[in-house]
């Protein structure tokens, strides 16, 4: 199977969240293959360990994460603050490794896609120097279409191949689908399929309600 990198719209729209339901689904339904979950780069307190201790993963932490920083900014100043290199070449290489040993490789990004990885390279350049197919999470909420329309826009200035949005309700409170991220203005706007809503779930750690969220999901588009 190809790799998939999951953006975001914004910080904390449900990447990790979109993560952990392919990541239950694919070890659920599909044992007999071996799955990676990656996340090259990351900033404050991350999600390794969580990945590490949730899932059946054989990969080091080191190999979940290659390049962790202690401030919770974003990697292009956090490199600066720390003093510490951002090694494009080096998360290149642990991916391509990963590819050579794994079935699949779930790719969790930072950010969206216009989030700076270095000063002069984003999210946007990673996916399509990694020729790597992308799916977008939306949470809903006040802003999301805007946010929707700003990275769509992106990927397709850089020719990005985006399989998919995935609308995640990560409030409660904010599952009014109508009035804050209706689907079919979505994809009037876009022309990307939104190929499905994610509801709102409390324990990431509930593998059932994490692969049940995903089965909901239309995951052929996304090439499960």
């Amino acid at each position: 199977m190809q790799p998939l990198l999951i953006v975001g719209s914004d910080t904390g729209v449900g990447k990790t969240v979109l993560t952990s339901c392919l990541a239950a689904y694919y070890q659920t339904y599909r044992p007999a293959s071996t799955l990676a979950i990656y996340k090259p780069v990351q900033s404050g307190v991350g999600d390794r360990e969580f990945f590490k201790s949730t899932f059946t993963l054989t990969q080091t932490i080191e190999e979940i994460t290659p390049i962790f920083f202690e401030t919770p900014i974003a990697p292009a100043i956090a490199m600066f603050r720390e003093n510490k290199p951002l090694d494009l070449g080096l998360i290149w290489q642990y991916f391509q490794t990963l590819q050579n040993k794994y079935d699949w490789v779930l790719v969790e990004s930072l950010g969206g896609l216009g989030s700076p990885i270095t000063p002069e390279y984003t999210v946007a350049d990673l996916a399509k120097d990694w020729h790597i197919p992308v799916v977008l999470v939306v949470s809903v909420k006040l802003g999301a279409i805007a946010q929707t329309v700003a990275n769509v826009a992106l990927a397709k200035v850089n020719k990005i191949n985006l399989k998919g949005i995935v609308l995640n309700i990560a409030n409660p409170d904010d599952s009014n689908l109508e009035d804050l991220a209706p689907i079919d203005l979505i994809q009037g706007l876009t022309c990307v399929p939104v190929v499905g809503v994610i509801p709102y779930i409390s324990d990431l750690q509930n593998l059932s309600e994490l692969a049940r969220a995903a089965s909901n999901l239309e995951l052929s588009r996304l090439g499960i």
